[in-house]
């Protein structure tokens, strides 16, 4: 258990360093920016749907068992992030300049708690099992980056200081080790195994809902074809991690 605390603690840690990323815009022109984040973008979805379809929901049913209870997990994973936007009024955003962004400190909170479910998620999959864990933290980080750009650019677009945008994202970013040590003392009395699914169903919507719509608003055909190519390599990326872990 020792060992698990620390991938959580690590991973974490880890993932709090990523919202450094944003930094990215203070260097990136507007049209480089689109260029190189609508591929993320892409990539990141295309990992999201894969990691939940082909990783974790296995892996619930075969922690779980076949039972109703698994896609109920998942069906409410679902519901919370869609509730979150509805009543956050939040929504992910994935360009230098965000048409009706929300207020600065509506993001920040907003990623508080879609950090701290992330970081229950990932703190349960590694106390199931340590590779869970790692492909679980692994397609949770192929969306941060992009989110992270995006969410730097809302709050420097919304009059905060550079510094204090980058700090207080690193800030919010934190509540995903808080999540992953919550999960772990929980696992202690409680089987955690149910998050999985849930973190699935919450990995399913942003996909879905979120991304795939900001990659299908470009008019340019070689565009289409660049983005296409990276949500399908981050689909065929983690059907081969299932195939190579199972």
């Amino acid at each position: 258990m020792t060992t698990t605390l620390g991938w959580i603690v690590g991973s974490g840690l880890l993932m709090s360093m990523l919202a450094l990323s944003g930094s990215l815009t203070l260097v990136l022109p507007p049209s480089w920016f689109d260029r190189l984040v609508l591929p993320l973008v892409a990539l990141a979805a295309g990992s999201l749907l894969g990691g939940a379809l082909f990783v974790m929901v296995p892996a619930a049913v075969a922690q779980l068992g076949n039972r109703l209870t698994v896609f109920v997990a998942l069906a409410a994973g679902v519901v919370v992030f869609h509730l979150l936007e509805q009543f956050l009024r939040w929504h992910h955003c994935h360009r230098a300049v965000c048409p009706h962004a929300p207020a600065g400190t509506l993001v920040l909170v907003a990623d508080a708690v879609h950090n701290l479910i992330g970081g229950l998620a990932v703190g349960s999959a590694f106390v199931i099992d340590i590779r869970l864990g790692v492909v679980t933290w692994l397609v949770a980080a192929a969306h941060e980056v992009p989110q992270e750009l995006g969410d730097f650019g809302i709050l420097v677009h919304s009059g905060w200081s550079r510094r204090s945008a980058l700090g207080y994202n690193v800030l919010s970013a934190l509540t995903f080790l808080l999540g992953g040590l919550v999960a772990y003392g929980a696992s202690a009395s409680l089987d955690v195994a149910v998050l999985v699914p849930f973190a699935a169903g919450n990995f399913i919507y942003i996909a879905l809902a979120d991304l795939v719509p900001e990659i299908t608003t470009s008019p340019a055909a070689g565009a289409k074809v660049v983005q296409t190519a990276c949500f399908l390599a981050g689909l065929g990326l983690l059907l081969a991690t299932a195939m190579l872990t199972t």
